[in-house]
């Protein structure tokens, strides 16, 4: 990892990603997580906050970034719930099948190299009855704007992250093997529409 990977990119991230529009979709979304709970893109730990204690368990904290955990050491430690570190990639998550009950993915599916890969591994370690939480910018409706997101995103991927602006979230949950039980989209406000058109709701296996 390079020192902007490491050392920058995580203080631009934790900032970009808390921002007040932003922080009010994952209000919306992560009090539902319950049981053993697997956040998939930790990053600065962004989401304790809107956990309920006594509903959350366990929670496994995946994040590959030795930068980003660095960052959330803070938080996690002033936090109430039991949680434990993961550090591998999305693609490669190590739980067994069938062990939580519900993974909680916000921001993070854009940055993924292989989200396919990492949402059938997301379904794999999901019980029967568990859920899907989610919260994700993507690929906007209006030709204008998805013309302007292909033309910015090889730009935008190296100094982002790798974050991509054209994937379809719901698209590639369903491909993954869930049903999405209900979600809300539309652009954010107080945002540039090319990073702004939100995916937000839950998904069971389907």
């Amino acid at each position: 990892m390079s020192f902007y990977h490491e050392h920058i990119l995580p203080h631009l991230i934790a900032l970009t990603c808390s921002q007040p529009q932003i922080m009010k979709k994952r209000s919306q979304v992560v009090p539902a997580a319950e049981g053993r709970v697997l956040e998939v893109g930790f990053g600065s730990g962004t989401n304790l906050e809107f956990y309920d204690p006594v509903r959350v368990e366990r929670l496994f904290a995946l994040e590959p970034s030795k930068g980003m955990r660095r960052k959330a050491r803070d938080a996690v430690d002033k936090s109430p719930l039991e949680i434990e570190w993961l550090d591998l990639p999305g693609e490669e998550i190590p739980l067994d099948d069938a062990s939580v009950d519900t993974v909680v993915l916000t921001y993070t599916a854009c940055t993924i190299p292989d989200v396919e890969a990492a949402l059938a591994q997301m379904r794999r370690v999901l019980k029967p009855g568990g859920k899907l939480l989610f919260s994700e910018h993507g690929r906007a409706p209006d030709p204008g704007v998805a013309k302007w997101q292909r033309r910015i995103e090889p730009v935008w991927k190296p100094i982002a992250g790798g974050c991509h602006l054209t994937r379809k979230p719901d698209a590639l949950i369903a491909q993954a093997g869930f049903r999405i039980a209900r979600m809300e989209e539309g652009y954010l406000p107080k945002s540039p529409k090319f990073a702004a058109y939100n995916y937000a709701g839950a998904a069971v296996p389907a």
